[in-house]
């Protein structure tokens, strides 16, 4: 199967200008993702070591419903991958966002989209520990997933 987050999506809604992630990363590795609402985001590929942590920011705040760990969601999404900023796979270059139960993806996703609102755009820097692990074969075996996630809708 061609997509490889399946149901990892997102959706981009959002403001102007870039954030950049760097708090827990060293000086030199940051990664900065596109602000701008209603567009597919870009997504300045990283540099530096890939973080062991889950690292998560809004880039966008948004002020709907809240995303629960029960819930279902739908979103838009792009995804990169850590190791050479190849951009694997985005929804919006599809025009179909995702829908699905948040406890049927990865746990870097389970963790680190509870609490955003409908809106948001958030980006979320999973170490492979939480996302496809050592799962021999899989193309993101060992990967460090950067994914720029805009949330449409929650129930």
């Amino acid at each position: 199967m061609k997509k490889v987050a399946l149901v990892l999506a997102f959706s981009l809604v959002g403001l102007t200008g870039c954030s950049e992630i760097g708090d827990s990363m060293s000086s030199d590795t940051f990664v900065k993702v596109s602000a701008n609402a209603g567009e597919a985001p870009s997504i300045r590929p990283p540099s530096g070591d890939a973080p062991t942590e889950l690292i998560t920011q809004d880039v966008i705040e948004g002020t709907g419903a809240t995303v629960l760990a029960t819930s279902t969601l739908t979103v838009h999404y792009t995804l990169m991958q850590w190791s050479d900023g190849a951009i694997l796979e985005s929804s919006w270059s599809t025009g179909n966002p995702a829908t699905f139960p948040l406890a049927n993806v990865i746990v870097g996703w389970q963790q680190g989209l509870v609490g955003a609102k409908v809106g948001t755009r958030r980006l979320l820097v999973i170490p492979p520990a939480l996302g496809y692990g050592p799962m021999a074969g899989h193309p993101l075996e060992n990967e460090t997933l950067i994914f720029a996630v805009d949330i449409i809708a929650v129930s």
